[in-house]
């Protein structure tokens, strides 16, 4: 497992840029996240970002006036993090750390646990069973934590908007066999990288004493068209990304998503 960590370590560390640049690549993530995430988030909240990368989403409620502090597998990520937040003038916490250890390095309770990437790269389950009650230790009483997957669907959308021969390649046998199988898959992907089936996603959150408040994909179901999308007058493309928040929510349209945020409550 080390030796995995070290991977996706030097992956992020390798183009800071490239995982910064990454929402304006896939831009309807952005959106679609924070106004489910606006619903509870308010200024001087304290939001604690672990593995939040170069930082966008941090930020982004600094600029909202909220306590942030971030904290990254990365340290290239955290450097850069630092780096942007001065840029827009405001002021967060960043620190180079494992998920799985966050409170030894981190105190106090925040009204708010984002945990955007350790479940993308946590490969085993009790690494990221660990890595959730680290994180739910330091969340207050009622708070809220917002935990993104991506979706075994999601390699699938990638195929077949910039990469259709996957499918006959023999290296991705393993993973299209898992997607038939309705299965989830752990191992070699852009980095070594954990992928969820769908259907497992509440039944693994249950394990938590967390009262489930949303389940929703990130993009929407734009992320198949996304550069089909982006091509349209922006009037289309917001009317289309206004649908695409309504829909957002329904459990047979998930897959149209690349990642899913489960949203839950600490009880």
């Amino acid at each position: 497992m080390e030796d995995c960590i070290r991977i996706v370590q030097e992956h992020y560390d390798s183009d800071v840029q490239y995982e910064w640049d990454r929402l304006e690549r896939h831009p309807f993530e952005f959106p679609i996240t924070t106004k489910m995430m606006d619903k509870y988030i308010k200024p001087g909240d304290r939001i604690l970002d672990i593995g939040g990368g170069p930082g966008r989403y941090s930020i982004y409620y600094a600029q909202k006036g909220c306590d942030v502090t971030l904290v990254d597998l990365s340290e290239e990520n955290v450097k850069f993090a630092l780096e942007k937040s001065k840029e827009v003038n405001v002021n967060i916490k960043a620190i180079p750390g494992d998920a799985r250890e966050v409170s030894k390095f981190i105190s106090g309770e925040f009204d708010h646990i984002f945990v955007m990437g350790p479940m993308y790269h946590l490969l085993e389950e009790t690494d990221r069973i660990k890595a959730l009650n680290e994180a739910l230790s330091l969340l207050k009483d009622r708070g809220l934590i917002y935990i993104s997957f991506i979706l075994m669907f999601a390699g699938m959308i990638f195929g077949m908007k910039h990469s259709p021969e996957m499918l006959i390649l023999e290296s991705e046998q393993v993973f299209i066999n898992a997607v038939l199988k309705g299965k989830s898959y752990a191992g070699d992907a852009f980095t070594k990288a954990f992928f969820i089936d769908q259907k497992n996603i509440v039944p693994f959150m249950d394990k938590f004493h967390l009262e489930k408040k949303h389940l929703f994909g990130q993009e929407g179901i734009l992320a198949p068209c996304e550069i089909n999308m982006l091509n349209q007058p922006r009037e289309v493309i917001d009317k289309w990304l206004e649908v695409s928040e309504q829909l957002c929510e329904r459990d047979e349209l998930l897959s149209y998503s690349e990642h899913a945020m489960y949203i839950g409550q600490k009880l």
